[in-house]
């Protein structure tokens, strides 16, 4: 592990080097590959120096140890001793950590789509109860929103809303979320007072660069059309609206809520293409399907991962087990405690795999 650690620190050290090279500074495609890699190893660099500082003053006060000393600096230098040897455990224990496969979607932006589901109107409702819960948490990490398509039902729930989210590891922050999401509540429309069970879908896609989802112009049809708002009546009477349609594959992107057709159409795009990437993200994962199913799950919007149950005010994540009685707070946008929870169960299994 050590022998690895210090091949990333050379490494580290060589890219500071090659960002300082006059020549380096006047490419940029080479200035953005060699940030983007020192970014990468940052915090392995980081434990690393500190691991190795600890262990040198380590070192030194167990050597002082063995020297006469005075009751108060012995007690001092022993003092010293357990700090430094909890921290280099924790500096281990870090270690492991940044050491792990790194996602390579992990730093990039996404592409979220929320759909209602089993329940109509209330499950419509629903749909537009997560996407502000998603934009809240979005805010809190200082990330930006942008609505790229969404059809509302004549109560403002959305059946379908598509939007990005931009900011640094907000992949890795909400690649858990896509699947079925389970609401328990008396629906706006129940005048019994029944309790109801709907469900809203959740997919999270990686923005994907041109480079990586090549798409041709001989493999696309595109139509436009008038924006639509709730009950599917026009919103304007220029066609702004664009349909793209990736002939090959059938995957199709629609997207009305830009400020113009060619906005709209580099939207649609985008959602295209986070698609046609995303079904083969499946296809290959498909091929290693006999492996033992991931506990933090598989992505596929049809896998219920969460209930949400109000008269109980109560949030549970059935692939983890996790349960918390403050579904207030949670739908108001504090998912840390379920994030960081999911983040540890896909740190562990992990672990266990390089174990064995």
């Amino acid at each position: 592990m050590l022998d690895r650690l210090q091949a990333l620190a050379d490494r580290y050290e060589k890219l500071s080097e090659l960002l300082c090279d006059p020549d380096v500074a006047g490419d940029p495609k080479r200035l953005r590959e060699y940030s983007k890699e020192q970014s990468d190893l940052q915090e392995a660099y980081e434990a690393y120096t500190e691991y190795k500082q600890v262990s040198e003053q380590l070192d030194d006060a167990k050597l002082m140890q063995g020297e006469k000393l005075d009751d108060e600096m012995r007690e001092m230098v022993k003092m010293e001793i357990e700090e430094l040897s909890a921290r280099k455990e924790e500096l281990e224990e870090t270690i492991k950590i940044v050491l792990l496969p790194k996602d390579p979607n992990d730093n990039k932006n996404v592409i979220v789509e929320i759909r209602g589901a089993a329940g109509g109107d209330e499950a419509a409702l629903f749909a537009s109860d997560l996407y502000r819960m998603y934009t809240k948490f979005a805010d809190a990490q200082g990330w930006r929103v942008e609505l790229m398509d969404v059809s509302e039902n004549d109560l403002g729930g959305f059946k379908e809303v598509i939007f990005m989210i931009t900011g640094k590891g907000a992949y890795s922050k909400l690649k858990f979320e896509s699947g079925a999401h389970r609401v328990q509540r008396i629906p706006v429309t129940e005048s019994g007072g029944r309790i109801h069970t709907s469900t809203s879908t959740v997919s999270v896609m990686p923005e994907v660069e041109e480079v990586e989802v090549e798409i041709l112009d001989k493999d696309i049809r595109i139509d436009t059309f008038c924006s639509s708002g709730a009950g599917g009546q026009s919103v304007n009477t220029t066609k702004s609206a664009v349909r793209v349609l990736h002939v090959p594959t059938g995957i199709m992107a629609t997207c009305q809520d830009g400020k113009s057709q060619n906005d709209n159409k580099a939207k649609a795009l985008q959602v295209l293409r986070a698609r046609i990437y995303d079904i083969r993200r499946q296809e290959e994962e498909a091929k290693y399907a006999g492996e033992r199913k991931s506990k933090v799950g598989t992505g596929d919007r049809s896998e219920r991962i969460r209930t949400y149950n109000f008269p109980q005010s109560r949030v549970t994540d059935h692939r983890i087990g996790l349960t918390l009685h403050k579904l207030d707070q949670v739908m108001n946008g504090d998912m840390a405690d379920i994030v960081s929870s999911l983040t540890i169960a896909e740190q562990a299994e992990l672990l266990e795999k390089e174990l064995h």
